[in-house]
Formats: C-alpha cells, structure tokens, sequence
C-alpha cells in the first residue's frame, strides 16, 4: 500500500506568519494550490492556511441570534465565535487567519490512514512531517491520483 512518502509532493509551497492575506492569494493562484503551511523563521510549523481561509475572511458576517425573556438578553451563540470570526474578517496577515491546531501526518502513515484523516476530520491538506520538518504535502488531488493507479 503507498504511504505519504509515495504520494506526497516534495516541492513545499509554504508561506511566513507575516505573509498578507493578498500575497497568500496571489500565491495560491499562480502556483495553483489550494493551501500552504505556515512555516516560521526558524522553519517550525506555525499552522496551516486554505483556501477556504481566504474565502471565510471574505463572507458576510453572521449576527447570532439574541433571544429576549423579559428585561433580559439571552445570545443563543457564543460570543467567542462571533470575536473569532470578526477576528478573522479583519485580518491582514495569515497569522491572523490560518488554523493553528494542525493535523500532521508522516511519510510512513498509509494511504488508507490518509484517506481516513482527511474523510473523518474534514481536512484536504495534510503537511508531512520528519521529526519537526515540512518535508511534504499530501492533499486531495495526490490522494485521488493515488488511489486512481492503485
């Protein structure tokens, strides 16, 4: 069975913290990606930024839901999510917008895991990682690719 280390695309395309949300953009669309990690100076994984990133920080902003009982206010949504996403609309650097709880994966890890991961925890870009290194990438189209010459 492949692992990540078969399918993988070596040749990273990753983006800095302070990168702006403009030039992310542009990058996705030149190198036609549909994400990159976010790598530090010092090249350690600071988190992961999607196309869906970019496109959430362009979407209307939903006002939650205020139920009324009497004199008083109840929201029926935290506000903790509605902070986030304004956070989110207002951002200029990708460190403002990418998800920092990212989801790894190593050369090793099979085919089928890779599949499971992404079906399971909705993720359509997996880095792939050698001890703290971004050595790779695994995304939907190099798991289709794989699946298709299996």
């Amino acid at each position: 069975m492949p692992t990540a280390r078969n399918i993988m695309k070596k040749e990273v395309v990753t983006v800095a913290p302070d990168t702006t949300v403009e030039e992310a953009g542009r990058l996705f669309i030149e190198k036609n990606i549909s994400g990159a990690p976010v790598v530090t100076r010092e090249g350690r994984l600071y988190g992961i930024v999607t196309e869906n990133d970019l496109i959430t920080k362009n979407k209307r902003l939903h006002i939650p839901t205020i139920l009324r009982i009497f004199d008083a206010f109840i929201p029926l949504e935290s506000s903790s999510s509605l902070e986030k996403e304004m956070r989110k609309m207002a951002a200029y650097l990708v460190k403002d917008i990418c998800t920092r709880d990212v989801i790894t994966i190593k050369e090793n890890t099979p085919l089928q895991e890779i599949a499971t991961i992404m079906t399971e925890r909705k993720v359509h870009l997996l880095p792939v990682m050698r001890g703290e290194k971004v050595v790779g990438v695994v995304g939907r189209r190099e798991v289709l690719n794989a699946v298709r010459e299996a």
